[in-house]
């Protein structure tokens, strides 16, 4: 009896439920659809719209503002007016030839050519936009291998598209209906015709009131400096192979993203949250209303490493040499035909990366109008070599083979050899010194710290025969060569010379295994290796600190939109550590510090006489495409409390001894810098 009880309460219970359930749906519909709808019959129309927030600001360590937003203007068109009008299809067919007549293209996302023959282009669509292009098929029954001049026949007819129109104005304004026919069964926001239109255009556009047709404000990117293009990239829209990701993310397929460098390394970062506002218009295309549903939030500000002053003075002396180089030439025109070169800056005890620049370059501000000449430029300009280029560092990498040999108690420091010009200890390979080969002459008996100071491929040699390749290449490795530094940014990470590298370059070829000959060549910094300018700056900041290898990087701090709060900020990061003896650490300091103040250094020539004691190590590089030797030039300073590490590369820039004009013009204004800096903060102390 007590079952049945409960039973027949259950029952009631969810008959009441069911009938609670239908009176509130019923109010619901009385109170909010009913009424919506009484609204949008009565004349009136609510829409959404996506509004793009802004991104954040890119700046340089001094607070710079290097990438900023600028204000903006699109044109966006709503369905509801635009039907409404008395000629949908002339309203637009008059806005297509008046883009034609400006030059300007509408966004059209319909996956057939614009000419005939039409052919498809749906291998170009992301995954999202083939979805949309499936959906609307599917919303007229037409089957997805229908050819398409098919398709566009079908449309003509579908959307009343009059037959003596021509086939450009016919197959534009399907790109039109297409993109608004979208718009009533996807999750598409409203249809933006074009984006950031010029002031010009934009009022030619609107005096053809076109019904529906509005003006929305927005924010581009705007450059405040022709400098670090390399390394502030750029924004562009989704391309198809990455929709998918950014889907997952909640991004719009309309999105604007980081493509390259910061803007890409630091997207999370930068990118904003989208808002939603609600827009309500007559049939007319008036705004009745208009409000935020969800407020758009700007992205987080991006403080970098890069000191633009540094930057500058980095871009301008390396484009100074190179031109010189190719218009005057050093010893019988060689150098004559350099090509590229690059050039890095580093903080010594915390791996930031001060100044990081390419050459050629080019103006971020104008990049997309200036592609397909850059893109055709034999120089290159796009490439990122200071990043991704990788060269031979020919005796910039002697001081590897000094600490090897002593750290392994093969020589010390005042180990000499005789130079005789010709290396003759193999009958194999017998290499000559690069100075007996340049001016028939050798440097006599020298030792290590000598031997560094002129660069003398022949006392390298012995030291590298004697040392044995292991020991180098693990050195090598210790000192970040042929190694990821860490940065942000895509980087190349080189090769070392050692027999697993040549193994795997030259397999099944009778050049694959290791010799006597290689050992030698990779102590003056041949055979194999190869390394970015990055990793050059990364291994002398590293020489700098007795071995201590800190994590390079382009982020200093992350600030919030509004500059309000500091959310992250960079701490330095050791990557590797190498114990150097005191024997081998005196070798190449005394010895790079010689190159500098010895009258036959050399780097003599430039930094001889600076105020400030320099560091610094030259290095000419073979490397077989023919012309000039590739130039390379390192140092750091102050000598006795290293602060920065400067790594400059040419390619087929002859001398590495020439390039030290690079590093003197980035230590004038370091050094020129910290100096104010200095006199302000004493100054300040007192009051």
């Amino acid at each position: 009896m007590e079952y049945k009880t409960k039973f027949r309460i259950g029952v009631f219970l969810s008959l009441f439920a069911v009938l609670l359930g239908l009176y509130v749906w019923r109010l619901f519909r009385v109170q909010v659809v009913d009424a919506t709808q009484a609204e949008q019959s009565a004349g009136s129309y609510t829409y959404s719209t996506r509004v793009t927030a802004a991104r954040g600001e890119i700046l340089d360590r001094n607070g710079n503002v290097l990438v900023s937003n600028r204000a903006s203007y699109n044109l966006v068109i709503n369905n509801y007016a635009l039907f409404n009008g008395d000629d949908p299809n002339e309203s637009l067919r008059q806005l297509v030839n008046l883009g034609r007549k400006l030059d300007i293209s509408f966004t059209d996302h319909l996956p057939v050519t614009r000419e005939k023959p039409y052919e498809y282009t749906t291998d170009s669509l992301s995954d999202a936009w083939s979805g949309y292009y499936k959906e609307f098929l599917n919303q007229y029954g037409w089957d997805s291998d229908i050819a398409a001049a098919q398709l566009i026949k079908l449309m003509r007819e579908r959307f009343h598209i009059p037959n003596d129109w021509t086939e450009q104005e016919a197959r534009d304004v399907l790109g039109l209906r297409y993109e608004l026919d979208l718009r009533y069964y996807t999750a598409l926001p409203t249809y933006t015709l074009l984006t950031d239109v010029d002031a010009t255009d934009l009022a030619a556009l609107m005096e053809l009131g076109v019904p529906g047709m509005t003006v929305e404000s927005s924010t581009v990117r705007e450059y405040n400096t022709t400098y670090a293009a390399h390394l502030l990239g750029r924004t562009g829209q989704i391309y198809a192979e990455e929709a998918e990701t950014y889907e997952a993310l909640g991004y719009s397929m309309d999105a604007y993203v980081g493509k390259e460098g910061v803007e890409k390394a630091f997207e999370k970062e930068l990118h904003g949250t989208d808002g939603t506002r609600l827009t309500t218009v007559d049939k007319d295309g008036n705004i009745l209303s208009q409000y935020y549903s969800v407020e758009p939030q700007a992205g987080n500000n991006v403080e970098l490493t890069i000191d633009i002053n540094l930057q500058m003075a980095a871009e301008e002396a390396l484009e100074k040499v190179i031109l010189d180089l190719r218009e005057n030439g050093i010893n019988q025109d060689e150098g004559k035909d350099a090509e590229g070169g690059a050039v890095v800056v580093t903080e010594v005890k915390t791996g930031q990366i001060l100044a990081c620049a390419s050459y050629p370059t080019y103006n971020p501000a104008t990049y997309n109008k200036d592609f397909n000449e850059l893109n055709a430029d034999k120089y290159a300009p796009m490439n990122n070599r200071a990043l991704l280029a990788t060269y031979p560092p020919g005796s910039t990498y002697k001081m590897v083979t000094t600490i090897a040999a002593i750290n392994a108690g093969v020589v010390g420091r005042y180990f000499q050899v005789e130079d005789k010009g010709v290396y003759t200890y193999y009958d194999t390979y017998q290499p000559k010194c690069y100075y007996y080969t340049s001016y028939h002459q050798t440097h006599g008996v020298i030792n290590c710290m000598q031997a560094l100071a002129v660069s003398c491929n022949y006392y390298f040699y012995e030291v590298g025969r004697l040392t044995g390749w292991k020991p180098i290449d693990e050195t090598a490795k210790a000192l970040g060569l042929g190694e990821a530094t860490g940065i942000e940014l895509p980087e190349a990470t080189g090769t070392r010379a050692n027999p697993e590298t040549k193994k795997a370059l030259y397999e099944g070829t009778d050049q694959q295994s290791w010799v006597d000959g290689d050992t030698l060549s990779m102590s003056i910094g041949q055979s194999e290796n190869k390394f970015t300018p990055l990793q050059l700056a990364v291994y002398t900041a590293a020489l700098a600190n007795r071995g201590v290898r800190y994590k390079a990087t382009f982020l200093n701090r992350i600030i919030s939109a509004d500059y309000q709060e500091l959310l992250y900020e960079s701490r330095p990061e050791i990557a590797s550590k190498l114990e150097i003896s005191d024997e081998a650490y005196t070798a190449y300091t005394e010895g790079m510090r010689l190159a500098v103040t010895a009258d036959n250094g050399t780097c003599h020539k430039v930094f001889g006489d600076y105020d400030i004691a320099v560091c610094a190590k030259t290095g000419t590089a073979q490397h077989g495409s023919g012309g000039s030797d590739h130039a390379s030039y390192v140092c750091y300073a102050p000598a006795d409390n290293p602060q920065i590490a400067i790594a400059v590369y040419v390619e087929k820039g002859a001398q590495g001894g020439n390039l030290g004009n690079v590093a003197k013009a980035i230590m004038d204004v370091y050094f020129a810098q910290e100096h104010n800096n200095d006199t302000v903060a004493a100054e300040n102390k007192g009051n």
